[in-house]
């Protein structure tokens, strides 16, 4: 497949977008998230050994090791949670990002690095955790991501993937960056 690139640089390796879905607003974008399932559990399948989940899942060795993953993306990593050393010995692959559940927070920069990352596990058939502190805003922004970029999704359909195996809700600045990456695919190809 053929790379591209965004204008900031960043390496694209998704294939084209569809441009004739209309763009919708961070308002209507929240309407549908409002009606998917409601009930989580610690951690869900959202795509096929793609898990979104919460921190007390991350914490629970046991469980991991059941559920067979092999990689985790943690998107509360802070030096006061546990990190890459917490798995030693377990065989598992870590990324960590230090992010804040905040509309004012850009998560976009890490929009791709989280993408290759949770494609790389995939491709080397892993099972990946993605997850934050309740597994609803952060993790699940960079999972959209990852299926917009990589599988070419909208938004919109990659809301409706995530969201019936899965209740979510991005905060409002996160679907405002998501919306500006979709028009940034749409323009880039």
């Amino acid at each position: 497949m053929a790379a591209s690139r965004y204008s900031n640089g960043s390496l694209y390796r998704g294939p084209l977008l569809r441009s004739k879905h209309p763009v919708l607003s961070v308002f209507e974008l929240e309407k549908i998230l409002y009606t998917g399932k409601t009930i989580r559990n610690n951690a869900d399948e959202v795509w096929p050994k793609l898990y979104l989940g919460n921190q007390e899942i991350a914490a629970n060795k046991g469980e991991l090791y059941q559920m067979r993953i092999t990689h985790i993306l943690n998107a509360t990593h802070s030096r006061w949670r546990g990190g890459e050393e917490y798995y030693r010995g377990m065989n598992i692959q870590y990324m960590g990002i230090d992010a804040q559940d905040s509309p004012s927070y850009d998560m976009s920069v890490h929009f791709q690095a989280a993408a290759d990352f949770i494609h790389r596990a995939l491709r080397d058939r892993g099972k990946i955790l993605v997850h934050c502190a309740v597994g609803v805003s952060r993790s699940a922004t960079l999972v959209l991501a990852y299926l917009m970029i990589y599988h070419r999704m909208t938004l919109v359909e990659a809301i409706n993937t995530v969201k019936d195996k899965r209740g979510i809700i991005p905060n409002r600045g996160f679907l405002r960056q998501l919306l500006t990456l979709e028009s940034t695919l749409r323009r880039n190809h």
